[in-house]
C-alpha cells in the first residue's frame, strides 16, 4: 500500500466532503464503492509484477478531521499504478477545489444598542461566545476583539487612503495655540502598553512627559515574556532595580521547546525537539509591570490620560498640537509637546498615513488566553512551548501555539499564524477564536468545562519586509514611531516589547540626543530606529510560513521547512539556537545555517520561491546585500567606532549636534543593529541633571 496524494479540504465539514466524495464524485473509471469515511476504487484483472495471476488493485480514498478542517489522503492498493490514475487524482483535486474552496468569513455588522455582542455573535463564533462569557471581563474583552478587527479590515482594506491624523502647520504653531507659547509637554506617547515603558524612562530623564491611552491605564490584551539578560538593559538604564525586576516575575521556567508536526513529513525532514532553556522563560506579570512603569512615570512628574481616544495630531515648527477625546464623558482637549511619539501598535492610523497605506507586509493574528485548572499531567509548569505545531496546514494557514507558565498554576497560551496583508482576506481574530477554543484539547488534553478561564490575549503582530534601514517611514518632522507601530519585530517569536527592550539603551540614548539639540525634524529623527540588518534578512524565512490568499499547498510543506531549521539548530550546540531565536545571529552562523539547510533540504529554495515569487526574491537579495555590507561595515568599524564617539563626545557633540547625532546612530547600527549586546555606554547623565535642574527651577 502507497500513499499518492494527502490534500487538506479547507472547511470544518467534514460529513459533507464525505457525502459529496460517496454520492458526487465520479473518478471516470473504475468500480467505485463507498466506504465509512471516503470511497474505495477497485481496478480488477491487473496484472502482477511477480506473477501472471490476475489481481484487484484499489485506490482507497478516506477523510479526517482535525483543527476544524478537513484532510484527505489517497492510497493504491497495488505494487504499480493502476489505469488512468494520474487522470484521477487531477479530477478529484480539480473537482474538490471547486466543490470546496477557500473561504474568509466576514464578522457580522453589529447593533449593541438593543442586545449584548454575546446575543449578536453566538450563532457565528458560539464557541468563543460560550468561554468568553466565563470570563470576568469577558463581554468587555469581547467588544474590544471585534473592534480591533473591525479597524484592522478597515485599514487593510483602504491602503491607497490611510486616515489622515497628521497635519502639518507650516509656519503656525497649531489649532488652538498661540505661536509665541511654550508646548506644555517635551514629549507625548499615545499608546500606553509599550508606551509607557519608555515615556518613564524618558520622564526619569528630567523630560515633562504626557502618556495617552485609549483603555483604562494598565489593562492589558497579551502577556510578555522575555530572558533576563534581555530584561537586563532596562535595570542598566535604571527604569527598574533589580528587586522591582523580580517583583515583576510571575513565572521563571526551567526549559522551552519547539516542535513541529513531522508526521507526514518524509524521514529526512522530521527533527527532533529543540530545547531553548534561556528563551522567553521569564513570564512576567504584564499589568504589574504597566503599573510600575506608571507610578515611576508620575513620581518623575509626568501625566496619564487615559480613557482617552487620539483624533489628530497638527505640526507646527516649534510644537506638535495633540487632539483629545475623553471616552467616558466625551470631552475633546489638547496638548502640546515638543515630540510626539507613536506607540498605538498595528492599528495606529499614523502608521498607516505616514507608510501611505503600506504599513505592513506580514501580519501574526494572534489570539489566546490566561487559564488554570489543567488536571496534572497535562502540563508541567516548569517548562514552556515556545513554538509547537500540532498539525499541518489548516484553512490556508499554518497554526502554531505557544504556552507560558505564569503566576501560581496559570498558563498563557497562544495560537497564531503567519499572514501576508491581503485585503481580500485581512485576518480573522474571531475565527482564530473559535479554533482556539475548538482544538485546545488536541493541542493539550484537557475538559474546556473544567479550566478556569482568566483573561483573553490578543492582537495582529505586524511585519515588514525590509530590503534597508530607510525602507520604512517611521517618523515625521516632531513625531516618531516605536515598538509595533514602528513594525520592526522579530520573524520568529519577538513582539514589539522584546524588540523594544532589547533597543531600550540605544533608543533612549539617539532620542535624548535629538531632544537635547532641538534635532526634530523628520530627517533626523528617522535615523532613530530599532532596526536590525540581521533581522532583515530572515523576513524571507517568516515570507516561507505564509500560505498565500486562495493558494492550495502541500499540507505538511510549512512543518516540512520549520523541521529543516530547527532540526539544524537542533544539532548546533546551545549558544547558536539562542543567538538565532533572540536575533543576535552574525553573517557568518547565518550563511553557515542557510548552507547546511540547502543541503539537507535541497528542495528548500524552490520552495520559497514558490511562496515569496520574483519581487520578493529581488527584495531578499536586496535585504541579503544590505546585511552582508552591515557585516562588513560592524567589522571594520564596531570594534573601534564606539570607543572613539565617546572620547570625542564632549566637544564632537556641542560643536556639530547633527553630526553628532548622525555618527551615533551609525555607531550603534553597526553594534546593536548587527545583535551584539555589549556597547559602549555613552555620557547622559549631564543633560539629565541639567534637565532636572530647569524643572526644579520652574517649580519654585
Amino acid at each position: 500500500m502507497k500513499e499518492i496524494l494527502y490534500l487538506e479540504v479547507p472547511t470544518p465539514d467534514t460529513t459533507a466532503v464525505r457525502a459529496w466524495l460517496q454520492d458526487v464524485f465520479d473518478p471516470g473509471w473504475g468500480e467505485k464503492a463507498s466506504a465509512p469515511d471516503g470511497f474505495r476504487l477497485r481496478f480488477p484483472n491487473t496484472t502482477s509484477y511477480v506473477t501472471t495471476i490476475p489481481e484487484t488493485s484499489e485506490l482507497c480514498a478516506f477523510v479526517w478531521s482535525v483543527q476544524r478542517t478537513t484532510y484527505l489522503k489517497v492510497f493504491r492498493w497495488a505494487n504499480k499504478p493502476v489505469p488512468r490514475e494520474k487522470q484521477i487524482l487531477q479530477r478529484l483535486i480539480t473537482q474538490i477545489e471547486i466543490e470546496f474552496p477557500h473561504k474568509y468569513p466576514e464578522p457580522p455588522a453589529i447593533d449593541l444598542s438593543e442586545r449584548s455582542i454575546f446575543d449578536v455573535l453566538a450563532p457565528y463564533y458560539p464557541q468563543t461566545v460560550r468561554y468568553f462569557q466565563k470570563m470576568p471581563n469577558g463581554e468587555y474583552d469581547l467588544n474590544r476583539v471585534y473592534w480591533w478587527e473591525q479597524r484592522w479590515r478597515e485599514g487593510v482594506r483602504n491602503p491607497q487612503q490611510p486616515k489622515q491624523v497628521v497635519f502639518s502647520q507650516s509656519g503656525r504653531a497649531g489649532e488652538g495655540e498661540n505661536a509665541s507659547s511654550s508646548p506644555t509637554y517635551d514629549l507625548i506617547y499615545v499608546g500606553g502598553a509599550l508606551g509607557v515603558i519608555h515615556a518613564a524612562v524618558m520622564a526619569q530623564l528630567g523630560y515633562r512627559v504626557l502618556l495617552l491611552e485609549r483603555l483604562p491605564f494598565g489593562r492589558m490584551n497579551r502577556e510578555w515574556n522575555i530572558s533576563r539578560n534581555e530584561f537586563q538593559t532596562a535595570i542598566d538604564l535604571g527604569l527598574f532595580t533589580q528587586a522591582e525586576f523580580e517583583n515583576l516575575i510571575a513565572r521563571e521556567y526551567v526549559d522551552g521547546f519547539s516542535k513541529f508536526f513531522d508526521a507526514n513529513n518524509p524521514p529526512h525532514l522530521k527533527a527532533p525537539v529543540l530545547h531553548t532553556p534561556t528563551v522567553l522563560n521569564v513570564g512576567l506579570d504584564a499589568e504589574k509591570l504597566l503599573r510600575v512603569c506608571g507610578e515611576k512615570l508620575r513620581a518623575a512628574g509626568g501625566d496619564i490620560w487615559d480613557e482617552t481616544e487620539f483624533i489628530r495630531a497638527d505640526i507646527a515648527e516649534k510644537q506638535v498640537v495633540v487632539s483629545v477625546k475623553h471616552l467616558p464623558t466625551g470631552t475633546e482637549k489638547q496638548a502640546s509637546g515638543r515630540l510626539l511619539v507613536d506607540a498605538m501598535g498595528t492599528a495606529s492610523p499614523i502608521a498607516w498615513q505616514l507608510n501611505g497605506g503600506r504599513a505592513f507586509d506580514s501580519v501574526c493574528p494572534t489570539v489566546g488566553a490566561v487559564l488554570s485548572g489543567f488536571e496534572p499531567g497535562v502540563w508541567d509548569a516548569d517548562y514552556g512551548d515556545v513554538l509547537y505545531s500540532h498539525g499541518d496546514i489548516s484553512r490556508g494557514r499554518q497554526l502554531i501555539w505557544e504556552l507560558f507558565p505564569a503566576e501560581g498554576d496559570d498558563l498563557t497560551i497562544y495560537l497564531f499564524h503567519y499572514h501576508e496583508v491581503n485585503a481580500k482576506n485581512p485576518g480573522s481574530l474571531l475565527e482564530m477564536y473559535e479554533d482556539f477554543f475548538t482544538i485546545l484539547p488536541e493541542y493539550r488534553r484537557c475538559d474546556m468545562d473544567k479550566l478556569v478561564w482568566k483573561k483573553p490575549t490578543f492582537g495582529y503582530i505586524p511585519g515588514h519586509f525590509s530590503v534597508g534601514s530607510r525602507d520604512r517611514t517611521v517618523a515625521f518632522d516632531r513625531l516618531i514611531a516605536i515598538g509595533d507601530a514602528a513594525s520592526l519585530q522579530s520573524p520568529l517569536v519577538f513582539t514589539g516589547f522584546g524588540s523594544l527592550v532589547r533597543n531600550l539603551g540605544r533608543l533612549t540614548h539617539l532620542l535624548d540626543t535629538a531632544l537635547k539639540h532641538d534635532l526634530l525634524s523628520a530627517k533626523h529623527l528617522n535615523q532613530i530606529r530599532a532596526y536590525q540588518s540581521n533581522i532583515s534578512v530572515t523576513w524571507l524565512f517568516s515570507k516561507g510560513m505564509m500560505v498565500p490568499t486562495g493558494r492550495h499547498l502541500p499540507p505538511q510543506r510549512i512543518n516540512a521547512m520549520l523541521n529543516t531549521f530547527f532540526g539544524i539548530l537542533a544539532a548546533e550546540p546551545k549558544d547558536v539556537a539562542e543567538k538565532f531565536i533572540k536575533d543576535k545571529t552574525d553573517w557568518l552562523t547565518f550563511n553557515k545555517l542557510a548552507l547546511k539547510a540547502a543541503r539537507i533540504n535541497p528542495a528548500l529554495l524552490l520552495w520559497i520561491w514558490e511562496l515569496a515569487g520574483v519581487k520578493d526574491m529581488l527584495r531578499w537579495l536586496g535585504s541579503y546585500l544590505d546585511f552582508t555590507l552591515g557585516a562588513l561595515c560592524g567589522w571594520l568599524l564596531g570594534g573601534w567606532l564606539p570607543n572613539w564617539l565617546a572620547q570625542q563626545q564632549p566637544w564632537l557633540e556641542k560643536s556639530f549636534p547633527s553630526l553628532w547625532l548622525w555618527l551615533l546612530s551609525q555607531s550603534y547600527a553597526f553594534t546593536a543593529g548587527m545583535g551584539r549586546s555589549k556597547l559602549r555606554s555613552f555620557r547622559i547623565s549631564a543633560y539629565q541633571n541639567s534637565r532636572r535642574s530647569e524643572q526644579l527651577t520652574m517649580k519654585n
